[in-house]
């Protein structure tokens, strides 16, 4: 039976009554529930725990997170609101301190709320709202722009042999708002009417691919089959694989992207097999500051996600009780091993260090011109 489809983080109610909703993801396949965040230390342990994840799913739920942090406070004048907002900021920043969408997200609301300090308090929280509701309304409208570069780029087989494209963890409805970065483009790719079959990674420890992605394809009815990870040069080597796609964490000034764990040997054995590598991902996720790879801080995860069978170890352990056991959640793909990073704003080709701030800049100034709009209206 298809599930309705939510979107991952979603308000429901007006800004003063209304309650913030996400998908209970680590429920999934098995369940489709949704839980309730009242504050912002409810949204920061959602996001710590991954009941939402991926990186603008992350970023919307921050940004209500930082609503959440001021919605019933008393404030004498707008500056309370700001010094509120930037204790809400440290303590959202810090749940997930890989994926640059989160710091983005809150960033964006602290910089609109200190430009307009002087404003009553209550006008400033609704500004808030206003600006959290923005960005995920954006992220849809943004997803849907990436999609349409990305499929561009990706034939659609032919009536007897479709295109297989090799996917790594899940970047699709679940972990975005809505619609998704590189399952964005396989979703593109479907409404094209492309013939096209998915090979879905499991994406171990925490098997984002085997619950997440294959779950979403089931409810998209698009082709795939399901394979473990070290399985993917093998498919490569065979000629069963076309193209590689996968979202971001975080991207870097000269292209290295952070990823889920998995994805720099993915890149790897794709390159060794003259396999297009394609990363997808919105422009907020592009980090300028940061000149390579080596200076993101990769998050370490607790033992029991790779220890037992269950993404908790509730049950089927599968290990010594008592081994040692490093976890990356993430890891850094160097710009070498990509053929381009498609965004919402254009494909970016090497070098990198000139397309990124490109791309980056054209989605400033789009933001730009809709708040002039939206001020003028």
């Amino acid at each position: 039976k298809k599930a309705k489809f939510y979107r991952s983080v979603y308000w429901d109610g007006d800004y003063k009554t209304g309650k913030l909703f996400m998908v209970d993801q680590p429920k999934l396949p098995a369940s489709f529930e949704t839980i309730t965040c009242e504050d912002a230390a409810a949204v920061a342990k959602c996001i710590k725990t991954m009941v939402v994840r991926g990186a603008p799913a992350i970023g919307a739920a921050g940004s209500y997170g930082m609503y959440l942090a001021v919605k019933e406070g008393t404030y004498a004048k707008g500056k309370d609101v700001v010094e509120a907002l930037k204790k809400a900021k440290a303590m959202l920043d810090a749940s997930r301190p890989t994926a640059v969408n989160l710091s983005w997200a809150t960033k964006r609301i602290l910089d609109l709320i200190e430009a307009n300090a002087n404003a009553k308090p209550d006008e400033l929280k609704k500004l808030v709202w206003e600006e959290a509701t923005q960005i995920c309304d954006e992220d849809v409208a943004i997803n849907k722009r990436l999609g349409k570069f990305g499929a561009d780029l990706i034939p659609g087989g032919t009536p007897d042999k479709p295109t297989n494209l090799l996917h790594h963890c899940n970047t699709g409805r679940l972990a975005t708002v809505d619609y998704g970065t590189a399952l964005g483009i396989i979703y593109t790719l479907q409404e094209q009417k492309k013939n096209i079959h998915v090979f879905v990674d499991e994406t171990r420890p925490r098997l984002q691919g085997a619950r997440l992605t294959a779950w979403e394809l089931q409810q998209a009815g698009i082709p795939q089959h399901l394979i473990c990870d070290s399985s993917s040069g093998f498919l490569m080597r065979k000629g069963m694989i076309d193209v590689c796609v996968f979202g971001a964490d975080r991207v870097t000034a000269n292209g290295d992207v952070a990823n889920k764990i998995g994805t720099y040997m993915l890149s790897i054995a794709a390159k060794e097999n003259n396999v297009k590598v394609y990363c997808a991902c919105p422009t907020s996720t592009i980090d300028l500051s940061l000149k390579s790879g080596d200076d993101i801080e990769i998050e370490q995860r607790g033992k029991d996600e790779v220890t037992g069978l269950t993404i908790d170890a509730t049950k089927g352990q599968i290990a010594p009780t008592g081994v040692p056991v490093t976890n990356y959640a993430f890891d850094v793909t160097p710009a070498k091993y990509l053929t381009a990073i498609v965004t919402e704003e254009m494909v970016c080709y090497p070098p990198f260090e000139k397309s990124l701030p490109e791309a980056v800049a054209k989605a400033k100034a789009r933001l730009a011109s809709s708040r002039a709009e939206k001020k003028s209206a």
